[in-house]
Parts: structure tokens; sequence; C-alpha cells
């Protein structure tokens, strides 16, 4: 396994190859946001460890030009009071952040659980019908009342999730952990605005999405009509 590391700090960038070595992987580096590209373009790591404040080219543009071309792991690394850029950067698809400063211990930990996430098993098939709402995991497809509708990835993911847990309270942390994929920082703001997008798509989820107060949502056993 090979990881590259991005920092512009020499000497955290040389503790975090160190850690990595340690568990087994390959480490190569980049001290800027072009190098970073240009590595990656040549080495094809398994693992990304990027730095947001980066000369040349920040850590928010290498994080998206990469995403845009691979699904490899890439962890953010950012100082406290960068939460924007942070969720900036998991929104753009970066797996998970580490906030600095940070223990060794938390680097193993957080790369290991991506990669026990990557490791389950995907269902080959998987189809939920719901209130007129037809959604078709293999396909990525989505139709509400016969027609096809277009939903982000996050959006995709949190439907089905909903759609896969009905009659079930769902608290904010866990939609985060399970659709994003990191533990809850700072607000549940996040989980609020999708939601709100979802029932603007689709009507059923007006009355039949209900907001448990104190607690998260539930999605009705049975779809009430608007």
């Amino acid at each position: 396994m090979k990881a590259l590391i991005v920092d512009d700090d020499l000497v955290l960038a040389d503790v975090l190859s160190f850690t990595l070595r340690r568990a087994g992987f390959l480490v190569i580096t980049a001290h800027d946001g072009q190098a970073a590209l240009d590595t990656w373009q040549a080495e094809s790591p398994d693992l990304i460890v990027l730095d947001l404040n980066l000369p040349k080219i920040d850590g928010l543009t290498v994080c998206q030009r990469i995403r845009e071309k691979t699904s490899t792991p890439i962890i953010i690394l950012s100082v406290r009071g960068e939460d924007d850029d942070v969720v900036h950067a998991l929104e753009l698809g970066a797996d998970d952040y580490i906030t600095k400063p940070f223990s060794p211990r938390e680097v193993l930990a957080r790369v290991k659980a991506i990669f026990r996430r990557l490791e389950k098993p995907k269902a080959k098939e998987v189809r939920h019908e719901y209130g007129g709402i037809a959604l078709d995991h293999s396909k990525h497809e989505v139709t509400y009342k016969g027609k096809s509708h277009s939903l982000t990835s996050k959006e995709f993911k949190l439907l089905e999730f909903f759609l896969g847990n009905k009659g079930r309270v769902l608290s904010r942390d866990i939609l985060l952990n399970e659709i994003w994929g990191y533990d809850y920082f700072g607000t549940t703001r996040t989980v609020d605005v999708h939601v709100a997008h979802l029932r603007h798509k689709f009507q059923v989820l007006n009355k039949s999405l209900v907001s448990i107060k104190g607690l998260g949502y539930k999605l009705q056993d049975e779809p009430i009509k608007a």
C-alpha cells in the first residue's frame, strides 16, 4: 500500500511518514499543491493525507481535482478554526479530517477506519419503492411518479438510508457517520439542509419523513399522502 503525504510543514510530514511506514505503507511526500497533483498522477497512491494550507495550489483545489478522477481515500489535515474549509473539503469528496495537533495513534485509527469502510461488501442489487419513489442502487437512479429525478451523491445515499430504515428513528449523528463517513463536529445543519432538499424534491416526504424533536428523523413505515 502506498500513501502520499502532502504538507508544507516538513517536520510534520516526517512525523506522518514515520507513522505510516511503521504501519506498513510505502510513503511518498509532496510539499505544495502542484507537486501533490504531479506526484499523485505519477505514483497512483492508495491513500492521500492532504493539508489544506498549501503553496502554489490550495488543498481544496487539490482535493477537488483528485476526486474528479479517482475514489482514492483522502484524509484532510486542518487547524482549529477552519471548519468551513473542512466541510467544503468533505463535500468535495474527502473521506475524513484530522485536526492539528494530532497523535500518531489517531492517524492510524482514522486510516484503519477508512479502509474498514472500503472493505465492506456492497449489495449487488438494492431497490426500494415508497409512495411513488423508486430507487435503484445498482443503476444509481431515482424516479418519482414515473419521472426521473437527479440527486447529488449525498442526497442519493441519504434517501437510500431512510428507505432502508423505515420506522426507525435516526439521529443526526448516525446520519452524518453513515452518509458523510466522518464523526459529527460542530453542526447538524448539513443533515437538515439535505433533508429539506429531499422533501422539496419528493412531495410524499413532506409528511412521511418526520422530525423527532431532540432525536432526529424517522421515515414512516407507510407513506402519508401530502
